[in-house]
């Protein structure tokens, strides 16, 4: 059918205002998604005189996908995703294992573009490129399994300095601040909002350039939150996030391209000292089976997802990530390197990763690989953690 986008008719034509009710035929119910499964041998450097395992089984299961989709009368597509994870990845980390809806949204799209609402990741996080996956169900840029030691981060810095206390009199006053960063981000990807319940448009693609618009009104969930009685109390998390995104996506003979730039901002409870922001670029180029991809991501006064902390005043976090890929009929190989630097007056740290390898896919969504990692922190006063693992990966999606 024909599709309008202005006035009242036009509005109820395409199903926004209610009108006569249609026999539609019921949404399509699917389930798929992918389980990862690997066992590695892993060398860690020992820290603080905690030793750590030389050997695992990882396991991850971060995207069970329950979708309900279908075709309205009015040519509308309608539907709802329901994504079942493992609960200890980005969204609830060091929580639980428990299995937990990592995403639930709703959704309309037509020649109008796309509305989602719900808890989901946003137009930045959605719309953005980086450097290729090549090990199966893994990468450097928000790896699904990453064999180092991550965790906080504590710094301590001193100053000295005069301070007036009379009309001719100073003294000498040394203070000392401790500052705990909660820890490497090891992505270059939007997390300020998470899966927060949030609202987002994207438009058409127009001659390759899309847009996407979002906002989250609170983030004291990082996921869905049925949140439907009840309100919550300002300045308890980040509220009023704004997120604005830009991609292209297109071909120019044999060269596919893709490129993408976010800017994101939220407001931060009372006591921190500013609003946080994040900043990211991606690129990929594609050629006679070869991938090339990075990006570069910076954000200010963020310690962790959704949590500013207003002892690190001015903490400025900056990520930047490349990665190239081969593919030929069954087989994928690569390399890859990412690196993390968290900065704050008095202190820095470092994060460094590099991953190579590559998979084979036996048929029907199975694949096998190696996986190789390499990870360095530098953190500081002498502080220098090194750790490299290697395993071979199961990957199951369906």
């Amino acid at each position: 059918m024909k599709k309008t986008l202005l006035g009242t008719t036009a509005l109820v034509s395409a199903g926004l205002i209610a009108g006569p009710a249609l026999a539609s035929d019921p949404l399509t119910v699917t389930v798929g998604g992918t389980v990862t499964a690997g066992i590695y041998a892993i060398d860690q450097d020992d820290i603080g005189g905690t030793s750590y395992q030389d050997t695992a089984v990882k396991l991850v299961a971060r995207n069970i996908d329950i979708n309900a989709e279908g075709t309205l009368d009015n040519g509308m597509v309608a539907g709802v995703l329901a994504t079942l994870s493992l609960g200890d990845d980005w969204n609830s980390h060091f929580n639980n294992n428990d299995a937990t809806f990592r995403e639930l949204f709703a959704y309309l799209e037509g020649g109008f573009g796309r509305f989602e609402i719900g808890g989901t990741d946003g137009a930045a996080f959605k719309m953005h490129y980086t450097s290729p996956w090549f090990v199966p169900g893994n990468g450097v840029d928000s790896p699904n399994i990453l064999n180092a030691a991550v965790g906080g981060i504590t710094s301590t810095t001193t100053t000295t300095a005069f301070v007036p206390i009379g009309p001719a009199t100073n003294v000498l006053v040394t203070t000392t601040n401790t500052n705990t960063v909660a820890g490497f981000r090891h992505a270059t990807f939007s997390l300020m909002a998470a899966d927060a319940n949030k609202v987002t448009y994207f438009t058409p693609r127009f001659a390759g350039f899309q847009l996407g618009l979002s906002y989250t009104p609170e983030t004291t969930f990082n996921g869905p939150n049925p949140n439907g009685l009840g309100v919550v109390a300002n300045n308890t998390s980040i509220e009023d996030v704004v997120e604005v995104a830009l991609n292209y996506a297109g071909s120019f003979g044999s060269v596919d391209l893709g490129v993408d730039g976010f800017y994101v901002s939220g407001d931060a409870p009372t006591g921190a000292a500013a609003d946080p922001e994040e900043l990211g670029f991606g690129l990929n180029l594609g050629m006679a089976g070869f991938t090339l991809g990075g990006a570069w991501y910076q954000s200010e006064d963020l310690s962790a997802v959704s949590t500013p902390i207003p002892s690190v005043a001015g903490l400025e976090e900056e990520v930047w990530t490349v990665g190239l890929s081969y593919g030929t009929g069954p087989w994928t190989v690569g390399v890859a390197y990412l690196t993390d630097e968290i900065s704050v007056t008095g202190f820095s740290a470092e994060l460094e990763t590099w991953q190579a390898g590559g998979g084979y896919n036996l048929g029907s969504g199975v694949d096998v690989g190696l996986d190789l990692q390499m990870t360095n922190q530098d953190l500081g006063a002498g502080a220098d953690i090194d750790s490299v693992s290697g395993g071979l990966v199961l990957s199951v999606s369906f």
